[in-house]
């Protein structure tokens, strides 16, 4: 069935930039709600940035201003645009989309790794 295959991940440095996709594949045709968490070693996923196909999108205060998340419904993949990273944001990321249907699905994750 439906699958959130995620790739962009990897090593920045401090201050760099991140491109995160999502993309799905199945049976899913658009999306009712994406959004996108992440899970630092021994802590809880937590929610990082979310967009409902109103066009509203909230973010985690640590993020606001940094990061951007993005759909193209023609390939069927959201993005989180990641820039002035920071240690912290040091974590596996994980996507979720919601379909029309009130399916839900997650990414396997991909790692991201701040460091100099």
């Amino acid at each position: 069935q439906v699958q959130l295959v995620e790739s962009g991940g990897g090593l920045v440095q401090p201050g760099g930039s991140l491109t995160l996709s999502c993309a799905a594949s199945g049976s899913i045709f658009s999306f009712a709600a994406m959004a996108w968490y992440r899970q630092a070693p021994g802590k809880q996923r937590e929610f990082v940035a979310r967009m409902n196909n109103a066009g509203m999108r909230r973010y985690a205060d640590s993020v606001k201003g940094r990061f951007t998340i993005s759909r193209d419904n023609a390939k069927n993949t959201i993005y989180l645009q990641m820039n002035r990273l920071k240690p912290e944001d040091t974590a596996v990321y994980y996507c979720y989309i919601s379909a029309p249907s009130g399916a839900d699905y997650w990414g396997q994750g991909t790692q991201v790794t701040v460091s100099s």
